[in-house]
This record gives C-alpha cells, structure tokens and sequence, in this order.
C-alpha cells in the first residue's frame, strides 16, 4: 500500500459461490477463536460441536440453504475479513442472553454477530468496510431496527484484538448506532434505525 492511501476493499455476500474465499481466510487463521467458524451466533453454538470440523460442515450447511448473512471484505482477490449479521431467529446465540432479556423492549429486525479481520490487515479500516457493507445490505433487505454487541474499549486496559468478537463501541458509534442498555460490565447493545433505499 502506497504511503498515504488508504486501501480500497469490495465486498460481496458469503454464498456457496464465496465459500472457498471464506473458507480460506479461517483456515489461515486456525478456525478462528478455537475452531469456531463463525458459529457463534447461530442456533447451534458452538458448544455442542465435537470440534472445529463439525463447525465448519455447520456453517457450510447454512450458507448452503440460506440461513446465513455475511458480508465478506476483499483488498483485490483476497478475501481479508467479514460481518456477520441476520434476523434474530437466524442468531439467537448471543452472549449475556439473561442480562439481555431482562429489560428487552423489543427485539431489533437484524443482529449483527462477529466481526473479523485477517491479522496482516488489522488497523486498516477492513471491519469498519464489513460493517458498512452488511448495513447496505440490511437497507436493501428492507432496513430496520439493527443491534449490535460492542465491546466498550474506553476507560478500561487495553485487550487483545481477538477479544472483541462483537467488535469495539467506537466502531458503531461511527455508523450512529446509539447506546440502548448496558449487559455485562463492558458490553453495550447499541441499536441503529437503518432505512430502506428512496
């Protein structure tokens, strides 16, 4: 990258047509957070898998019959990064599900679950082109009501990158998402109103 430019990403939908360019990208990075393969989120977690194999065929069988939204970065060919997101009934799995519950008004149209980017691309704006990405695809799906699950990084010690799967509060607040209620001592929900296209 030439000093003082600022690398260009596209973006295109994980489908069984993009699946290799994903697959490549977790592979690289051993499974990603222990073999997860961005199952998290999904109704069947992760707990339940015998191992990073078994989370794989389950993501894979999702982007096959279409119950998976994801919006994967490229810088050129290479695929360096995604969002995940998806109605509620698509991720339900989602972490301090109780303190979640507990004061839930409604819940939002779309989630947005993890958040990832190649460790050679950190620090270049790739998860903030995934979440710019996955937001004009929730517009042209209709729009609606968007949460996501930040990490608060503000007033607190640093924490590795890897740590903050949801991706950090500054991240969102840049998009206008808005603190909703707090969940755990350093995660938010955060809610957005995205509109449809005019």
């Amino acid at each position: 990258m030439t000093a003082g430019h600022a690398p260009t990403y596209t973006s295109r939908l994980l489908t069984s047509e993009t699946w290799g360019d994903f697959a490549a990208l977790v592979e690289k990075h051993n499974g990603v957070w222990g073999g997860c393969w961005c199952m998290a989120f999904h109704p069947e977690g992760v707990r339940n898998a015998k191992s990073p194999e078994d989370n794989r065929t389950a993501k894979r069988a999702h982007v096959d019959r279409g119950t998976c939204h994801q919006v994967l970065v490229y810088s050129g060919d290479e695929c360096v990064g995604w969002c995940q997101f998806g109605p509620p009934a698509e991720l339900p799995t989602i972490k301090n599900a109780a303190a979640y519950a507990r004061d839930l008004d409604h819940l939002p149209d779309w989630r947005i679950g993890c958040v990832f980017t190649a460790s050679r691309h950190r620090g270049q704006g790739v998860a903030r082109a995934a979440v710019g990405a996955a937001l004009e695809a929730i517009a042209a799906a209709g729009g609606g009501t968007v949460e996501a699950y930040p990490e608060q990084s503000k007033g607190r010690p640093p924490q590795r990158g890897a740590y903050f799967q949801t991706g950090p509060e500054d991240l969102y607040a840049g998009f206008g998402f808005v603190r909703q209620r707090k969940i755990a001592k350093w995660r938010w929900v955060m809610r957005l109103t995205v509109p449809e296209p005019t």
